[in-house]
């Protein structure tokens, strides 16, 4: 098998990026050599990698599913943003600047250079390469700079299949407007749907399925079901349910629950940093807005954010700030991650991303913060309470000044203190700059060990055994299995193959 493939999503979270890791194990349990590639991804959440460089998370999510390390290679620009107007620009893994709507246009024609570069090396160095698109492909307004759906299909001649989510409605309207409005040129690399998040008896969308195959000559190539599991590494906002919970909530192992709340930031990255936790049995994990929802957690946790000074100051705005500082002022303990734990300091000295100059913090940790033109990316190790941390840091914020015989939360395998475990009155106060540290078991384990106990929960067991890499390997594993049984394979691996087949109709009115 040698070739590539485009899967596109009819809308924004249509299940692409899951789709794609799918197939990615698929082939990769058939012993294919296969990696994942995203030319453009727009999102903060972020992983560093063995390389280096900042990729966006669900490639990482794909490498794994592949069997690989994750790697700049994967995910060549990462656009992160940080309002409603600007993004932080990550190309090949390093900060290149900041770009408005407007202005990043003027530089895509020499990253698709780049990122078509990229997938050519990818293919000489792998049996099949799996793209996934961004968004969806057609966002007629952006058409003439696309680098990462039919801009990039076409030049690199992939067959693109397209997945809709069914679960939103209008899934054969979408369907077929996503094909329907884009150029004859880019209609021709369009092979297939894909119908996902179904919750029924899929015979019912027979009378549908041949309907869209009749009028566009494309064949829809299986009907994904709706898998209640498949919650990890969410990229979009959209993934979250509507009642803010993480995951799934296994129930407990004891007679009791451990809450814990997290603050939706309006800018919050890498909060795939709660899955290990929401993974955990008897955990519930919840992202909230309003400050009444911090009343019964047994625990808060401030995420990381692309803008440490501003979602501060939203927070005071809801009121969510003094409903921490209450929470904490009621002996309950807070951690602080990233982002979130330079919001505890006393001050933060931002002159890098939001130039408001020095600010107070909450005051809950006795640390300063001061922000450095040059970010900080690493992979460190370390421990804590004799337990082994690995973590991943993203962060321009660095403490700077730290009251003196405050105890670290982790020692750093460079012989570093890094973040505080702090206790002030009742409350007990965790900060760490280290992403992904949650993820190691014998770390989390200690850190729910010591909120039962803080909070006097008797009837909250630490669950002893969760694996959370075994988690992770489970749901991929799951993910392959839906593409194996679900799916036209056959379909998939001749278009994989032979690339999209000649003539395909054109389809009325094509691009505007």
């Amino acid at each position: 098998m040698k070739g590539a493939l485009l899967v596109a999503g009819a809308t924004s979270d249509a299940g692409k990026s899951l789709l794609t890791a799918g197939i990615c194990r698929w082939l990769a349990r058939q012993g294919v050599r296969v990696a994942p590639f995203k030319a453009q991804n727009m999102s903060n959440n972020a992983v560093v990698t063995p390389d280096g460089g900042e990729i966006g998370r669900a490639q990482a999510l794909q490498a794994e599913a592949c069997g690989l390390a994750p790697s700049v290679r994967f995910n060549p620009v990462l656009l992160k943003p940080g309002s409603d107007r600007r993004s932080h620009l990550v190309v090949q893994g390093r900060a290149a600047g900041e770009v408005s709507a407007m202005s990043y246009r003027d530089v895509k024609p020499r990253l698709l250079e780049l990122v078509l570069g990229a997938l050519d090396d990818l293919r000489r160095d792998f049996d099949v390469v799996i793209c996934e698109g961004a968004g969806s492909p057609t966002e007629i307004n952006l058409r003439a700079t696309d680098i990462a759906n039919m801009g990039l299909a076409r030049p690199a001649n992939l067959p693109t299949i397209v997945v809709g989510d069914i679960d939103r409605g209008g899934v054969f309207a979408s369907l077929f407007g996503t094909l329907a409005l884009l150029s004859e040129e880019d209609q021709q690399l369009v092979s297939g749907f894909v119908i996902n998040k179904f919750r029924g008896d899929a015979r019912l969308l027979s009378p549908g399925i041949d309907q869209l195959t009749a009028i566009t000559g494309r064949p829809v190539l299986g009907t994904l079901p709706w898998v209640d599991g498949l919650w990890l590494d969410a990229e979009d906002s959209l993934s979250y349910s509507p009642d803010g919970v993480i995951g799934r909530g296994a129930p407990p192992l004891g007679s009791s629950w451990l809450r814990i709340a997290v603050p939706r930031l309006p800018r919050m990255s890498n909060v795939t940093d709660l899955d290990a936790l929401a993974a955990e049995p008897g955990v519930q994990v919840r992202l909230v807005r309003h400050p009444a929802a911090l009343a019964d957690a047994d625990l808060v946790v401030v995420p990381g954010t692309r803008e440490t000074v501003d979602d501060l100051a939203w927070l005071r705005r809801t009121g969510l700030a003094d409903a921490i500082v209450a929470h904490h002022a009621a002996g309950r303990p807070i951690v602080g991650i990233c982002g979130g734990f330079q919001m505890l300091a006393r001050t933060i000295a931002d002159d890098v991303e939001s130039k408001k100059g020095t600010v107070d913090g909450l005051g809950l940790a006795p640390v300063e913060i001061t922000f450095a033109a040059e970010k900080t990316l690493g992979r460190p190790t370390g421990r804590s309470s004799g337990e082994v941390v690995t973590g991943y840091e993203i962060h321009h914020g660095q403490v700077t000044d730290r009251a003196p015989n405050v105890p670290a939360w982790i020692t750093s395998d460079s012989g570093g203190a890094e973040g505080v475990r702090y206790t002030e009155g009742a409350g007990v106060v965790y900060g760490t700059h280290w992403h992904g540290a949650l993820e190691s078991d014998g770390f989390r384990r200690r850190l729910l060990a010591e909120i039962s106990d803080q909070r006097s929960l008797v009837g909250f067991v630490v669950p002893p055994d969760t694996a959370y890499q075994q988690v992770r390997a489970e749901a991929l594993d799951a993910l392959a299995n839906l593409v194996e049984r679900h799916l036209d394979t056959n379909a998939l691996i001749r278009l994989i193959d032979e690339g999209a087949p000649a003539g395909q109709p054109f389809i009325l009115p094509g691009a505007p």
